[in-house]
This record gives C-alpha cells, structure tokens and sequence, in this order.
C-alpha cells in the first residue's frame, strides 16, 4: 500500500472513530429511556455498519474497538468499559458473521448486532453480579435491542447507498 493510500485509509479510520465518540457522548447526555437502565438508541453503531458495508471486517471491528475504549477512558469507569467492550466486540462479530453469508441486509445485520449486544452486557451483568436473576431483563433489552438496530440498520444503509469510503482510499 503506498503512502497516500495509507494516509487516506488514516484519515478516514480517524474521522469514522471520532463520530463514533462524538454519538457516544451524545448518548450519554440523554436521560435513561423511561427510566430503563441500558437502553440506548445505539447512535455509534451507525458507525460500525458504515465500516463494515463501506470498508471492511476488520475496520469496522478495530473502529468499534477504540471508540469504546477512548469513550470509557473519557466517559466512563472500568465497569462500563466491560459492559461496552463485550456488548460490543459479541454484536461487531456477529454482524461481520451475517454479512458474510449474504443472506442479511444491513437492516438485519444491524438488528442482530442490537440483540447480541445486549446478550453481552446480560453476560457481563452476571459476571458482575454473581446472579441469573437478571436474565428476565434480556427480553426487554432484546425488544429495544432490536428496534433500535433496525433503525440504525437503515440509516446505516442508507449512507452506505451514498457514500463508498473504499473509493477514497
């Protein structure tokens, strides 16, 4: 790869990591929906679908991955890093799996991040815990999850349609 062609995939990592954080930041700044504790509209994931339809697996992931990092460094506490960090790295792999089979569009891809994001912060709530008493929260967390992830599944798609990163670089 020569150096322009370095620079640019750079910059456009950059840019599409400091949207990420900029949404996360936003998300934090909203109040808890209804009072509900983990539910979010999943702002940054519009991100992540962007990468992985315009660029590739591995940008998406390594994108989605230090945004969380940076937003829990700045943000957040250890605790949250964890909840984020599963939540996230579970929903960017199960997407990247989905994708590859052709079958989904990013509407359905995206959904099936949201669940499994909130499968992982289920996960690590337990962990934290030590309990199983919590996994009746999943089915509400599973409904967001999905709504949510159709949403960002179609803007996602929709910026896709528009702009091709890869021709960029």
């Amino acid at each position: 790869m020569n150096e322009m062609k370095k620079t640019r995939k750079l910059a456009i990592y950059g840019v599409l990591t400091a949207l990420a954080i900029i949404f996360g930041y936003i998300e934090l700044q909203l109040p808890a929906f209804f009072a509900v504790p983990g539910i979010k509209p999943g702002l940054t994931n519009i991100v992540v679908v962007v990468a992985l339809y315009s660029l590739d697996n591995k940008s998406a992931l390594f994108i989605n991955f230090v945004r969380i990092a940076i937003v829990s460094m700045l943000f957040g506490t250890v605790i949250a890093f964890m909840f984020s960090a599963i939540g996230g790295l579970l929903s960017t792999t199960v997407m990247i799996l989905l994708k590859k089979t052709d079958k989904f569009s990013p509407i359905g891809v995206s959904a099936a991040g949201g669940i499994t994001h909130n499968i992982g912060q289920i996960i690590v709530a337990m962990f934290v815990t030590g309990t199983t008493n919590i996994l009746w929260y999943l089915g509400i967390l599973w409904l967001t999850g999905t709504i949510s992830g159709l949403l960002v599944g179609l803007i996602g798609g929709m910026i896709c349609k528009h702009i091709d990163l890869n021709k960029i670089i």
